[in-house]
């Protein structure tokens, strides 16, 4: 028993010390994009882009809260493979108006019964970014009626300084150049 115990041991302790492989560059891609959905405080309102180029990851876009900067960078930075970091994250203005017109978007896109389905899930695919009441929608819906909808009601929403940009995505057409 004894003799089992030790090896059982044994091997834990060698499997435990086993060198962590560091990332290819595509490796990296897909780990940082995982990392950052799993973030848990990255909400409709942080839009987050990054780029790998031989193991340095630049990270842009805009995030709701100073911390968010900081905390995505740090774990992007623990990634296997990742040489550095450079942080472009822009961190929106702290303001009560763009945290209401913020809900008032939310709510007038994620009410209507075409786009309702992309509020269920941990994070909908649609990211709304207000930066001192310019509201700009970003992420990705399945077509082109859902995009344009998406923009109609964000600009029926009111309160917005200027017009909805509306860089919303369409999935089909994602790959094509």
């Amino acid at each position: 028993m004894r003799k089992l115990l030790a090896g059982l041991v044994l091997t834990l302790g060698i499997a435990a010390a086993k060198p962590v492989v560091p990332l290819t560059d595509e490796g990296i891609v897909k780990q940082t994009g995982h990392e950052i959905r799993m973030y848990p405080k990255y909400t409709i309102w942080d839009n987050i882009t990054y780029r790998v180029r031989n193991g340095s990851v630049e990270l842009n876009g805009e995030v709701s809260q100073p911390y968010k900067k900081d905390d995505i960078a740090r774990i992007v930075q623990r990634i296997p493979g990742v040489i550095s970091v450079v942080n472009n994250i822009k961190v929106l203005p702290l303001s009560s108006n763009d945290d209401r017109l913020r809900l008032q978007v939310a709510r007038a896109i994620f009410r209507d019964p075409v786009l309702s389905r992309y509020s269920m899930g941990p994070l909908p695919s649609i990211h709304i970014i207000v930066d001192n009441g310019h509201v700009t929608l970003e992420g990705v819906v399945a077509t082109a009626a859902e995009k344009n909808i998406a923009g109609i009601r964000a600009s029926a929403a009111g309160l917005s300084f200027g017009p909805v940009i509306n860089n919303l995505v369409v999935e089909n057409s994602k790959n094509k150049s």
